[in-house]
């Protein structure tokens, strides 16, 4: 009797500690069979591929936490991006040919080859909000693409026309946090350290903040981030206001974006604009479309991008759907040919 009692004892502590700490393996894959094509008024390129993260990118992780008692839990994340087409460890979706390519500042940024690449942090959280330590998304970032249509998706206008979408996302070395939400309005702001300094060079570093407001069929967010370069003189800004309204028959998205100091070029500026809808039809199946400008005067003369997307999303289950579109953007300047790009995909994501 008394071993029997002994026994349970332990079962009932083990499982008690068990309640206590959770960790979870979870993953997202998205692939798309699709066609591309590239012109610059010299050259004509299509091209016909099986590509990863057409919506998201794809990636697994693991991500935990620990009850600690008095309403406090720890908390971490560790996530891996890679390439479902080819197994290739990656950071990010790759989108449209006219994009602006994300630069990385002086803060450190990983390879795509380096373990758990898109995340890897470590943190608190309770009734004053979460604080994240390590390698993690920016407000900027965690907001960029909150008003966008089509999913935020390579399918979208904006991400290949604007060049607010040209910063860094990850730059490591963070420390983050975020507040508890009232009534629907939230806040978070993080600061990256460059960790590069020396006697003749400056350091780099990365602040960046969001406020959010989100009740019933109104969202909105602002956000800001700051990217100082080694040796620059002039840092990097960008700007993110964005908005939806859920009329219930459609919802309504729109977004604007402004880039500050392009290449660290003092008064090298773009506004980007962008407008969306999100019709659902029926219970499985959504329609989405946007269009998307942006004008630059980072190069001689004033570059302007022009771009629209259709989309279709259709729900198999709560973690299963297809998506299918075709965007199409221009890139003018005067005295030169224009640079067009356009992208049809038919693509499935499952998540786990």
């Amino acid at each position: 009797m008394k071993k029997s009692l002994i026994a349970l004892a332990v079962l009932a502590a083990s499982g008690a500690a068990m309640a206590q700490s959770t960790v979870t393996l979870y993953g997202i894959v998205d692939v798309y069979f699709g066609s591309t094509k590239t012109d610059n008024g010299t050259t004509s390129l299509r091209q016909t591929k099986i590509d990863s993260g057409l919506v998201n990118g794809s990636r697994w992780g693991l991500r935990g936490s620990e009850d600690l008692g008095g309403g406090l839990t720890a908390n971490f994340k560790l996530e891996q991006g890679f390439s479902i087409d080819t197994g290739v460890a990656r950071l990010s979706p790759a989108f449209g040919a006219t994009a602006v390519a994300a630069t990385a500042t002086t803060a450190a940024v990983p390879a795509a080859s380096t373990a758990f690449s898109r995340q890897a942090y470590v943190g608190l959280s309770g009734s004053f909000g979460e604080t994240r330590l390590g390698f993690t998304t920016t407000p900027f970032d965690d907001y960029s693409g909150a008003s966008d249509a089509i999913w935020d998706s390579a399918l979208s206008p904006m991400n290949s026309t604007f060049r607010s979408i040209a910063y860094n996302p990850r730059p490591g070395n963070t420390i983050f946090y975020a507040t508890p939400s009232f009534s629907g309005l939230t806040a978070s702001v993080s600061y990256s350290l460059g960790e590069n300094k020396t006697a003749t060079v400056g350091a780099g570093s990365v602040s960046s903040f969001a406020v959010a407001y989100a009740n019933g069929p109104i969202a909105a967010h602002l956000a800001y981030q700051n990217e100082k370069s080694t040796g620059a003189v002039t840092a990097k800004k960008y700007t993110r206001l964005g908005g939806t309204y859920d009329f219930g028959v459609v919802k309504a998205l729109a977004t604007y974006g402004k880039a500050e100091n392009i290449g660290n070029l003092t008064d090298a500026d773009a506004n980007d604009y962008q407008l969306g809808l999100d019709v659902p039809v029926g219970a499985a199946l959504t329609l989405s479309t946007s269009f998307a400008r942006s004008k630059d005067n980072a190069t001689a003369g004033n570059v302007k991008r022009t771009g629209l997307g259709l989309g279709a999303k259709y729900t198999l289950s709560k973690r299963t759907f297809l998506t299918a579109g075709y965007e199409a953007d221009t890139s003018k300047l005067a005295g030169r040919a224009d640079i067009k790009h356009d992208l049809f995909a038919i693509g499935m994501q499952h998540r786990f």
